[in-house]
C-alpha cells in the first residue's frame, strides 16, 4: 500500500501548537510536507503608490517564517520556503512529493479567498483537493449560537449571545513527530530587499521591539501575565489594563485566540479582562467579513451614500499621514506609527476619528495607510474599525464630533507621550 502524503500550507498561522491542520496531518498521513509562499501579490505598490505590505510587517513576517522553520527542524521535519503565486507553487510541489491532499485554514477577505480558490483550481486539474479548516478565530464557527447569515451586527448583542450561549475549545496538542520525505531544495527564505523593501531604521524612542515567530510569542504571552499579576497585587491598576501588545503575533498566527484565551484563564482574569474583549472584538469583525464581504472596502459602506468629504483630500491627507495636522497628540501618534509600525488602540481610534471627522478625508484612504503601516495589519479588523468608526459599519458609532483636547487630557494628561514624539512641541 503506498504512503500517503498531506502538503500543509502556512498562511496566517505560523506555529506548531494548536495547528489543527498540522496535527490532522500528521494523523492522517505518513508523510507531511510543510510549505510557506511568499506571495509577490503582497508586496507589489499600490495603484495610490504605497506598498501592499511595509517593511515592519514583512520584517517581522521574515522573522517568524524563520522561527518556524527553526521549530520544525528541531522536530526532525524541515519548512519549504518559495516565493511565487501559490497557485503555481503548490502544484508544483504536489506533483513533485506525489501528494494525496493539501491543507490549509480558511480566509475571509475578497483578496485572501480568492488566492484560496485560485490554488483549488490549480488542485482540481491534477485531480487534488483543497481541504479548508478554521482556526483564526477564537469561537469557531460550528460553535456559534447562530448561523453566520444571522450572526447580529450589533456588538453588544454579538457578545452578550457568544458569552452565553457557547464556549472556547481547547487548545490541541503539537504533533508528537512530523515525518517529512527528503527535501531536495527546501529554499531560502528572502530579504527584504529581495522583496522590493528597505530594512526599517531603528528608532530609539521605541521602547517596545516587535520580534517575529511562535517562541517569541510564548515569551511575550508569559511575560504580559506576569507584569499583570504584579500590577494587581501592586493595585496598580493602570498598568494591569495596559496593551498587551500581542496583536502582531495573532495576526500572523504565531499564536492562536484560544492559547491567549485559556492563558487568562489560567491567571483567573477572563471574566472581565480587557484583552478578551479584543479578541471578541477580533472574531466579530472576521464573522461579518463572512457574512457581508466587500461591502467593508466600500466608501460607503453598509449605507446608501458615503460621509461627506472635504475638498483637498490630498493635501489633508499628506498632513495626516506625516503628522502635521497641529493637533499634538494626533501628530504624536502619526510619529510613532511611521516611525515603529505599531500604535495602540487608543491612538488608532483618536487619529481615525480625527481624519474622518474633523478633517473630513475619505476614510478608505486612511484604512489603506494602516495596511502599509501597520505591523498587525489583518483585513477584517483594519477596514471593519475604519467602516465601524467612519459610520458606515455593520454597527456605527455614533460620532458626531471630535474634541482635539479630550484624547491627550486622558491617555497623556502629563504630557510625556506627546513630549516624546513632539519634543519641541509646546501644548497650550
Amino acid at each position: 500500500m503506498s504512503e500517503r502524503t498531506i502538503l500543509v500550507w502556512f498562511r496566517n498561522d505560523l506555529r506548531i501548537e494548536d495547528n489543527e491542520i498540522l496535527l490532522e496531518a500528521t494523523r492522517k498521513a505518513d508523510k507531511v510536507i510543510p510549505v510557506y509562499c511568499f506571495d509577490p501579490y503582497y508586496f507589489k505598490v499600490t495603484p495610490s503608490g504605497t506598498f501592499k505590505t511595509g517593511n515592519f510587517r514583512a520584517k517581522f513576517l521574515i522573522e517568524s517564517v524563520q522561527n518556524l522553520r527553526e521549530n520544525l527542524r528541531a522536530m526532525g521535519s524541515e519548512l519549504i520556503v518559495r516565493f511565487g503565486p501559490p497557485a503555481e507553487v503548490i502544484p508544483q510541489l504536489a506533483n513533485e512529493y506525489q501528494v494525496n491532499e493539501v491543507y490549509h485554514h480558511r480566509e475571509v477577505a475578497f483578496e485572501e479567498t480568492g488566492i484560496s480558490e485560485q490554488v483549488e483550481a490549480a488542485l482540481w486539474k491534477i485531480k487534488l483537493n483543497l481541504k479548508h479548516f478554521i482556526g483564526h478565530t477564537l469561537y469557531h464557527k460550528e460553535d456559534l449560537p447562530f448561523p453566520i447569515k444571522d450572526i447580529p451586527d450589533s456588538f453588544a448583542t454579538f457578545r452578550k449571545k457568544i458569552e452565553r450561549d457557547s464556549s472556547v475549545r481547547h487548545i490541541v496538542p503539537a504533533p508528537e513527530r512530523i515525518n517529512t520525505p527528503a527535501i531536495t531544495d527546501a529554499g531560502e527564505i528572502p530579504n527584504l530587499k529581495q522583496l522590493g523593501l528597505e530594512e526599517p531604521i531603528p528608532d530609539p524612542r521605541d521602547n517596545f521591539h516587535f520580534i517575529g515567530g511562535e517562541t517569541v510569542a510564548h515569551e511575550r504571552l508569559q511575560k504580559f501575565f506576569v507584569n499583570f499579576d504584579f500590577a494587581l497585587n501592586g493595585k496598580n491598576n493602570r498598568s494591569a489594563t495596559s496593551g498587551s501588545h500581542l496583536s502582531p503575533w495573532l495576526t500572523f498566527g504565531c499564536i492562536s485566540p484560544r492559547q491567549v484565551y485559556w492563558e487568562a484563564v489560567k491567571h483567573e482574569h477572563h471574566t472581565n479582562h480587557s484583552l478578551i474583549l479584543e479578541l471578541l472584538w477580533r472574531d466579530y469583525f472576521r464573522f461579518m467579513f463572512k457574512k457581508y464581504g466587500n461591502q467593508f472596502f466600500k466608501a460607503d459602506g453598509f449605507k446608501d451614500e458615503a460621509p461627506a468629504v472635504s475638498a483637498d483630500q490630498h493635501a489633508l491627507l499628506e498632513q495626516w499621514k506625516t503628522g502635521s495636522t497641529g493637533v499634538p497628540f494626533v501628530d504624536a501618534c502619526m510619529h510613532e506609527l511611521n516611525a515603529t509600525g505599531y500604535i495602540n488602540n487608543y491612538c488608532r481610534q483618536t487619529v481615525a476619528i480625527f481624519l474622518v471627522r474633523e478633517l473630513k478625508v475619505d476614510w478608505t484612504k486612511g484604512a489603506a495607510y494602516f495596511e502599509e503601516q501597520l505591523i498587525d495589519y489583518s483585513p477584517a479588523s483594519n477596514w471593519g474599525n475604519w467602516a465601524f468608526i467612519a459610520g458606515v459599519g455593520s454597527d456605527p458609532r455614533d460620532n458626531k464630533f471630535f474634541n482635539n483636547t479630550k484624547p491627550a487630557a486622558e491617555h497623556d494628561p502629563k504630557e510625556e507621550f506627546i513630549q516624546t514624539w513632539l519634543p519641541d512641541t509646546v501644548v497650550v
